[in-house]
């Protein structure tokens, strides 16, 4: 198990990628580094934002890893939220695109891009769906 969000998660998320041959085939075309920005929460411990930046490139996750919030910010995509709407996406318990519609997460980038690769977005979240996790706020 890793614990939501750490450096082991980030690392297992980053393995869970490339092992998957739909993202290979799904995201063939895509270009840009992403980042997911999980804001503090100080009642589970969460003392600061954590951010995973991810270089994501024709299928491939060549890169990954916890960055700083301003860091992760200079990346072409950065998708924000709270934790437990980063919990509720790795369960597949919130569609992120309709999050980001419904403004559950918040969107710095090109939507319509996005939307364009709709199919690797959902295997990215099937990724890290995949990878055993424990979450702060779960004993």
């Amino acid at each position: 198990m890793f614990t939501f969000p750490s450096d082991e998660w980030v690392a297992e998320f980053k393995n869970v990628i490339n092992s998957s041959e739909k993202y290979k085939e799904v995201a063939a075309q895509w270009e840009g580094d992403v980042s997911f920005i999980c804001l503090a929460n100080q009642s589970i411990g969460l003392n600061e934002d954590f951010a995973i930046w991810t270089d994501l490139f024709h299928g491939e996750c060549r890169d990954a890893k916890h960055l700083t919030a301003v860091d992760a910010q200079k990346a072409k995509y950065v998708i924000t939220g709270d934790y437990s709407r980063w919990k509720q996406v790795i369960k597949k318990e919130l569609d992120p695109i309709k999050g980001m519609m419904q403004g559950k997460l918040k969107l710095k980038g090109d939507l319509p891009t996005i939307v364009k690769f709709i199919k690797a977005a959902q295997e990215l979240v099937e990724c890290s769906s995949r990878v055993p996790s424990r979450f702060l706020d779960e004993g």
